[in-house]
């Protein structure tokens, strides 16, 4: 028998900067991917852009390279979760995060998932923003 409950972990993705996995995997037909939140770090170079526009793409970035080392593509993000210090920045985001869903989306018509913004004072590393994603496959 299969192991319904799997951690995740890429070198794809930034690794935890503590005691948890990058995303978690439930199910073997029907599944459903948590990503943890995840801040700019480029994994190849464990720095971080200063921009962010930058910022946004490097996080979903990230994300969709979790989402994918579970087999499921950026199509199935289903819920994103989105940690910001400064709301000004919220148009710059905006633009990066819908550009980002245009760019890889299999699909001809982009749909973009559900989505909440939280404003926090502060991230680590000093990071802008720290985004999370749920991911689902084969429910309907």
């Amino acid at each position: 028998m299969q192991k319904h409950i799997m951690t995740i972990n890429t070198k794809n993705a930034p690794a935890p900067l503590g005691p948890y996995s990058q995303a978690v995997r439930i199910g073997n037909n029907n599944i459903v991917v948590f990503v943890s939140g995840q801040i700019p770090i480029c994994p190849d170079t464990n720095t971080m852009s200063d921009n962010i526009y930058d910022q946004t793409h490097q996080a979903l970035l990230n994300i969709k390279n979790i989402i994918e080392t579970t087999g499921l593509k950026i199509n199935n993000i289903v819920k994103t979760t989105l940690f910001i210090i400064d709301f000004n920045d919220l148009s710059k985001i905006n633009t990066s995060y819908e550009n980002f869903f245009n760019t890889y989306s299999s699909y001809e018509k982009t749909t973009l998932p559900a989505r909440s913004c939280v404003g926090i004072s502060k991230l680590p590393k000093n990071a802008k923003i720290e985004i999370e994603a749920i991911a689902m496959h084969n429910f309907l």
